[in-house]
């Protein structure tokens, strides 16, 4: 059930993510001067960098848990 549970969590964060805005007030601005098609690019490229840390966290929690589990 937890495993069904972290799939479906995830799956709805990627589909969020891709809808999210995921930019500084910097990236903003510089997104809106080069419009819309290459600005979507800049938050797709922004949303798949931020991707990794959260993974490897999520990694690190569930080995943290599965560890905690055993003993």
């Amino acid at each position: 059930m937890k495993r069904i549970l972290m799939v479906f969590v995830l799956a709805f964060g990627i589909f969020l993510a891709q809808e999210a805005s995921a930019q500084c007030s910097i990236c903003t601005k510089t997104a809106q001067q080069m419009g819309h098609k290459p600005a979507k690019g800049m938050n797709t490229g922004i949303i798949y960098l931020m991707f990794a840390p959260f993974a490897i966290m999520g990694w690190v929690g569930y080995q943290y848990l599965k560890g905690k589990r055993d003993s």
